[in-house]
């Protein structure tokens, strides 16, 4: 015989997987009786911790562009007015 307690896991490891679908399957519904869209958050893919990703923030071939970079252009706020009379 086994004991109920070492079963446990058998069943909690699929409950335990299925709960990042069913909370997203909610906030889907969640947000679409708000009429919003609800888009999953993009997850990092897995790494190996046995072999860490070699670091790309190496200097060397780097090239450095002399040319100065564009004006960074911003919009107005919503609700200001131009003061234009015709």
């Amino acid at each position: 015989m086994v004991c109920l307690a070492c079963l446990l896991p058998l069943f909690l490891v699929p409950i335990v997987n299925i709960l990042p679908l069913l909370f997203h399957l909610i906030m889907g519904k969640v947000y679409g009786i708000f009429g919003w869209e609800y888009r999953k958050p993009e997850r990092v893919p897995p790494a190996c911790p046995y072999k860490p990703a070699a670091k790309k923030d190496s200097k060397a071939g780097v090239e450095t562009s002399t040319e100065p970079a564009p004006p960074v252009s911003f919009s107005k706020p919503v609700g200001v007015a131009d003061d234009k009379q015709d």
